[in-house]
């Protein structure tokens, strides 16, 4: 074989990633369809390639028989003892055949089979290479848009990033070059299929782990993450250290690291929350930047009636419910929102033995309004944020598990810039 082929198998290799002994496979595979294509299809015929010189040894198989029926795959005893006089009746004489011999179509046989075993074998690398990096994070650049569906060049290959996982509002442009969840990698007949994801709640775990170092060492865990892609995420997240405060290692000197976030993030803001192993703690916490004055827990039920002060209903509830709704989504219970002056009115109502119950359940005993995390501390600084009127009490849905040592891919949140803080040490 001619010595520049065999560099340029050697090229392949490099490039595409695909090993000589395909190749060599696909080339044994096509020269064998050409030889029935020019000789017949009921040709038996076998295809040695040596890996080290690329000599080609082609050969035809033909069995010792006492009378010939098939010229092409049956030889006489006489003519067999003619190559070799051990030969009997039953024995497999083999011929060797020059391809040289073949024709323009079995020629062109060969090329349509080598090509397609290479584009094939292609493919599974990029399968993969992809499949082993679902979760994962990757940058990818826009390579064209349509019909919505934004298609990323990842280099070897491309991605899509359908509508569906799209950040709603965000402008995707030609040339741009993103951050991106990789959701899903599956084979279709036209090859493997990337699909990618902007809105996942992953892709905000994926970029603290990048930003900051005690998550990615495993100092700091994320706990779990509640997301509306776009507008708002909170995140939860604890220490295993107790000398490592998690707040300020995702915040950073001056808000350094969640404002890289935020800027890759269509400016999401994003709340960082600590976490609690007393659910009502983890509850007020999640309910950031809103005060909280008590947490009522049904664990039964998984419920819970936090209490705010009157001038922070609106702020507790959220935009349309959003900070009520994402509260939920990150503690994974149900949680029902009153004020100070809807709970007394409340508790006025209910019968004394009620009342008796009800003020077993309540925290105020054990100084829960000091142990809230996040608003006291956001008060002082002066950036607890005003929301607009909303005055929804909706019951929404959450839960809880108690923390792993090991990191995991399940959805986490994050802080938003007015949570930021301009003047913090690590």
């Amino acid at each position: 074989m001619n010595p520049d082929f065999m560099s340029a198998l050697t090229e392949i290799e490099k490039d595409k990633g695909i090993s000589k002994d395909t190749i060599f496979d696909a080339l044994e595979s096509a020269l064998v369809s050409s030889y029935k294509k020019n000789f017949g299809t009921s040709q038996n015929v076998k295809v040695n390639i040596d890996r080290d010189t690329g000599k080609i040894t082609l050969l035809a198989e033909f069995t010792v028989v006492d009378e010939v029926e098939n010229e092409l795959l049956e030889i006489t005893e006489e003519e067999a003892k003619i190559i070799d006089s051990k030969f009997e009746i039953g024995d497999i004489v083999t011929k060797q055949i020059r391809p040289a011999k073949f024709g323009r179509i079995a020629a062109q046989t060969a090329k349509q089979v080598v090509v397609q075993r290479i584009k094939d074998a292609e493919r599974d690398v990029i399968f993969q290479d992809y499949i082993d990096r679902e979760c994962e994070m990757i940058t990818g650049q826009i390579q064209r848009i349509n019909r919505n569906n934004v298609y990323i060049d990842l280099g070897k290959t491309e991605a899509i990033l359908p509508p569906s996982e799209q950040i709603e509002g965000e402008n995707y442009e030609q040339g741009d070059r993103l951050k991106l969840y990789i959701l899903e990698v599956k084979k279709t007949t036209k090859g493997p299929q990337i699909i990618l994801s902007r809105s996942h709640p992953g892709l905000i775990k994926r970029l603290f782990e990048i930003e900051v170092p005690e998550i990615h060492d495993g100092i700091v865990e994320i706990y779990s993450v509640a997301r509306e892609a776009g507008s708002r995420s909170k995140i939860a997240v604890y220490s295993k250290d107790p000398e490592v405060d998690p707040l300020g290692a995702c915040v950073g000197f001056k808000g350094s690291r969640v404002k890289a976030i935020v800027d890759s993030l269509y400016n999401e803001k994003i709340d960082i929350i600590v976490w609690d192993k007393r659910i009502s703690q983890f509850i007020a916490n999640a309910l950031s930047p809103s005060q909280v004055i008590d947490v009522i827990v049904d664990e039964k039920e998984k419920s819970a009636l936090v209490i705010v002060p009157d001038y922070q209903l609106s702020l507790a509830i959220g935009k349309e419910g959003q900070n009520a709704r994402l509260a939920a989504k990150l503690t994974n219970w149900k949680i029902d929102i009153k004020s100070e002056s809807q709970f007394d009115e409340y508790y006025e109502n209910l019968s004394e033995e009620e009342q008796e119950i009800l003020d077993n359940m309540m925290n105020r005993e054990n100084g829960f309004e000091e142990e809230v995390v996040n608003t006291a501390f956001l008060e002082r600084i002066g950036m607890l944020e005003e929301s607009e009127e909303d005055n929804t009490d909706e019951v929404l849905d959450s839960s809880l598990e108690e923390p792993k040592d090991e990191h995991n891919d399940e959805p986490f949140n994050e802080m938003s810039e007015e949570n930021v803080i301009e003047d913090m040490e690590i």
